[in-house]
Parts: C-alpha cells; structure tokens; sequence
C-alpha cells in the first residue's frame, strides 16, 4: 500500500468464491442456522482430530455455555487473567461466580501458571486461560495443575485457532476449548466462535444452552428443562467460515513471515518491548510491541494515524475497571499486567499485507518515536 493509504491493524481476507457461496445462501432463504452450520461445525472437528463441536454467535457465548456445562455456578471460583478481552472475566460473572485474577508471565504476557496454581482454593471450580495475541499458554503444565487440584478447564483460545503446541494443534486435545470467530479474528465468521467439547460433556445440553433451553419432539411439541440463551450461528455466518477454513494454514503462515519481517526491522535502539519470537507454536494472531515508558500512547496513536496506519491496544488490566473494583481489586496488585497494559500498541498484521507494508510501519514507528523523546 502506498504511504497515502490507510493501513488498518487488521483486515480479513474474503476470496470471491466466498463471496458467491454466501450469496447462494442469501438466494436460498435459508439465512439461520442450517445446512451450513452443521457442515461448519464437521469442518471445525474435523480440524481439531475429531473431537465434538458445536458453533455459536460468539466467544464469549462459548465461554459461558462451557462454564455452564462444566457446572460453574454461584459459589465457585475462577482463575483467570487480568489481561485479555474483558468478556473472559465478565462470562464468570455472568453465571454468578468469582473471578480470581492472577498476573501475567512478562515474556509471555500470558497467565503466570505458578501464580495460578497458588491462587486455587477449595472453592476454585476452573480455570480460565488466554491464548493472548495467539501465543499459546503452556499446555502441558496447565493440565498438571488441572489434574492436581481436580480443575475444569475452559480454554480462551480466542485468539489461537490455527496456533498449536508440541505439534498438537490447539483444539485437538484439552477440556473445553473456546474459539472466537470475530472479524479481526485468524479465522472469520464476521461474528462467531465455537466450543469444542470434551468427552463427558452432553452436546444435547450444549444445543439446549445455544438455544433457549428449547427440546424439541418428534410430534411437534417442545419443553424447555433449562435456562439457555440466544447463541446460535447463521448459515450466512457458517458459509464464511467454511471459505475461511480452506485459507487457515496459508494464513497462518503469511503472518508468521509479516512477523519474522517486523522482529528483524524494527529498530531495537528504540526502548520497544518486543513478543516472544515463538514460531512453532503461535499463529501471530496480532503483534504487539510495548512503547518505552515514557512515551505517552494517545500521542503515539495519533501520530500513526497521521502517517495514514492505524494501531490497537489490547488490552487494558481489567482488574482497574469499575466493574471489578468492588472485588478489592485496585492498581499495583498485578503489576506485570499492569505495564503491558499501559504499554502495548498493536501493529498491523494480516495476510493481506505486503512486506513493504510491514516496512513503512517500522519506519513510522522509528520516525514517531524519536520524535516525541526530543
């Protein structure tokens, strides 16, 4: 793109056959969950080895209809992180449990497993961790320490569909593993996700959950035996996703290349915290660099927008919002999630990108920089 053009910090790539498989649908009047949903849904498990899944409108339906499933309720507890998408801690909430925040790896920025296991008392349910920017948590102490305390697991994989760890992709095994399917998302749907159940969860429930509670019977009539919710995928949602799904692996490879460009041209004299050059496990789902203290980032924002590039922040502690700060929670109590927090600005990435893309950012973010420490 030329320097006269916006670049976003994400776009999804949509081919043309999608395009016209979409509009097929939008001519056959079937536009809800249908034919395309249950076809989605054998591509996803076919994807993760097998295993049961079920679509929905959302990550965050998926977060909560797996904590449901997993019998979290009022009383329990739920370690997570404070640095994530607000929607991981709110979903706890939502089905009347606690939140137990612990802070983040630096190196990682993800869930420090050590602080987890410390925080687990004999009323914490499950835990909750996030695969943040696509860098997958390490999956094999998370279970140990499942294993050891008797734990569910409910996986934030939101942001790591076509990540994987030790070779295994990130799906394919675990508890209950949770994908979002949201436009800036790896894999898109425009709005979406999935939850990938395992072995002794209902997927019966799990449908009765997606959809009002609703059971249907053979003669006509219904009843409903439980609180469910309004979840479910539209086939126009579905047919999207399928097109993207054919595209995951050369996705996936295209932003491991745009990434290996930006760890090699930024300019390390300029005090940026860079991510973790992990290229065996993470999909790179976004990329995200730490400003030097010092700098203020709405100024950093702004000036890139003026060089025609736009820049994310995700995500806030979100321990410091209001909704949280009746739980005790106050600034300094996780001080590594705090600074990344404050800190982080997210690059554009997508596969859409040329290399000379990633190179006129690295150059805005040079000439940006040093102009605001004079």
């Amino acid at each position: 793109m030329s320097d006269t053009t916006f670049l976003p910090f994400t776009r999804p790539t949509i081919d043309e056959d999608t395009i016209a498989q979409v509009s097929a649908v939008l001519r056959s009047g079937w536009l809800s969950s249908g034919p395309k949903v249950l076809a989605f849904e054998a591509a996803i498990s076919e994807y993760c080895g097998g295993r049961t899944v079920r679509a929905f409108n959302s990550g965050t339906a998926t977060l909560e209809v797996a904590l449901r499933l997993a019998g979290v309720g009022k009383g329990d507890e739920v370690i997570t992180t404070p640095l994530t998408w607000v929607a991981t801690a709110n979903v706890i909430l939502e089905v009347g449990a606690t939140p137990v925040l612990v802070d983040i790896d630096p190196v990682s920025r993800n869930m420090d497993l050590g602080k987890a296991e410390a925080a687990v008392t004999p009323k914490t349910k499950a835990i909750i961790p996030v695969d943040l920017a696509g860098m997958p948590v390490n999956r094999d102490r998370l279970y140990e320490i499942a294993h050891q305390h008797k734990l569910r697991v409910v996986e934030d994989a939101a942001q790591s569909f076509g990540a994987s760890w030790n070779g295994k992709r990130i799906g394919a095994g675990g508890d209950f593993v949770s994908f979002s399917f949201h436009a800036n998302k790896n894999l898109t749907t425009g709005e979406g996700g999935a939850l990938v159940l395992p072995e002794d969860a209902d997927p019966a429930l799990c449908e009765r959950l997606r959809l009002q509670g609703v059971r249907r019977f053979a003669d006509g009539g219904m009843d409903v035996d439980v609180l469910g919710g309004k979840f479910n995928l539209t086939d126009i949602a579905a047919t999207i996703g399928l097109g993207q799904l054919k595209h995951i692996e050369e996705f996936t490879e295209r932003r491991r290349q745009l990434a290996r460009r930006y760890l090699t041209t930024l300019d390390a004299a300029l005090g940026l915290g860079l991510p973790l050059a992990d290229f065996g496990n993470g999909n790179w789902h976004m990329f995200q660099i730490l400003l030097p203290s010092q700098v203020d980032r709405g100024q950093f924002i702004a000036e890139m927008k003026h060089k025609n590039i736009g820049v994310g922040v995700h995500y806030p502690a979100l321990h410091l919002f209001s909704l949280y700060r009746p739980f005790g929670y106050r600034p300094g109590d996780f001080p590594h999630a705090e600074d990344v927090g404050a800190r982080t600005v997210t690059l554009p990435l997508f596969p859409a990108m040329v290399d000379t893309d990633v190179d006129r950012v690295c150059s805005a973010v040079a000439t940006v920089l040093r102009t605001m420490k004079k």
